[in-house]
């Protein structure tokens, strides 16, 4: 049991992975996302048309893949283009509008959902791609089981982790992204092209994200419809939090927030209540890390200084 508790931890872990390291990418240039939730459905639903149409079309397991992502982040990165609209150019409340691309990336979701299943059409199929190891058949002990035994998606996840925290922590450009969300008026000034920056980190974030809502549809449910991902964004969204706006810390804090949230269905002798309230452990433990940083007045634990801010060149 023990054994099979981690490897589903680091499996539903890396739905709020790709949820957080593209939340990340958005908040390092100043905009809180809070739609999140609604572009990892959007996601989730371009994923499963694309590895719908690639399964008829006869192509193999790597056509497969490949279309379920593309169609994923093209789904999900035109709804962070239609963020970036409206809180870049328009200079909308950034709360409010993604609260309500929250709202209708679950409400779609829902709706297709539905659709789908009144013709009767599954994903299971399509989802045999995803929840096939890797690594091919692998053998049953502990250690292959636990790091071995995962489909494509999950890695893909880990590797995209790892390459951005490597690009906003050494590289030209995420240096100047980071300058952006800290202080977009100084950047502008230095010759950085802000709203360059901004738009391009909604859009690519929105997408790497919406990888996550497509991920969980076809591997972790097995292409079934007919659970909720809006709530997995949130916890997303809670992992940025976590891991301080670190993506390499986001790996570790993902299989943490994996193994939260499934712990109540491997808990016995409890009653319904208690498994509920075991839910709500990792937004606890996300509240007390912000109680704790709050106590360190440093600036690597810290948001981006400009968060949550719009940004008005001509107050520059």
């Amino acid at each position: 049991m023990f054994v099979t508790l981690i490897t589903q931890a680091i499996r539903f872990g890396v739905v709020f992975l790709y949820g957080s390291t593209g939340e990340t990418i958005v908040e390092k240039s100043g905009h809180l996302n809070l739609g999140i939730p609604g572009i990892m459905c959007m996601g989730a639903i371009g994923g499963c048309m694309g590895a719908n149409i690639a399964t008829k079309a006869g192509s193999g397991a790597f056509g497969v893949i490949l279309a379920t992502i593309f169609f994923a982040m093209l789904m999900a990165g035109m709804m962070g283009a239609v963020y970036g609209f409206f809180t870049i150019t328009l200079r909308c409340n950034q709360n409010v509008t993604g609260l309500i691309i929250t709202t209708f990336g679950a409400g779609t979701l829902g709706f297709w959902g539905s659709m789908m299943g009144r013709e009767g059409t599954t994903f299971f199929e399509s989802s045999k791609v995803f929840t096939a190891p890797m690594f091919g058949e692998v053998g049953s002990d502990w250690f292959s089981t636990i790091f071995l035994s995962h489909g494509v998606l999950v890695y893909v996840g880990i590797v995209i982790a790892i390459i951005v925290a490597i690009v906003l922590k050494h590289t030209r450009t995420g240096l100047s992204l980071t300058a952006v969300g800290e202080n977009p008026g100084a950047a502008d000034a230095a010759g950085i092209k802000v709203i360059k920056y901004k738009y391009t980190a909604c859009i690519l974030g929105a997408a790497i994200s919406g990888i996550g809502g497509a991920f969980y549809l076809l591997d972790c449910t097995r292409g079934s419809l007919e659970y909720v991902i809006e709530a997995m964004g949130w916890l997303a969204v809670a992992l940025v939090i976590f891991s301080l706006w670190r993506p390499n810390i986001g790996i570790l804090g993902s299989f943490i927030f994996g193994l939260l949230y499934i712990l109540p269905n491997y808990v016995e002798g409890v009653g319904f209540a208690e498994k509920e309230i075991l839910k709500i452990v990792p937004y606890a433990v996300t509240a007390l890390v912000l109680i704790v940083i709050s106590f360190f007045n440093k600036k690597e634990t810290q948001p981006p200084a400009g968060l949550g801010v719009n940004y008005f060149r001509e107050e520059r």
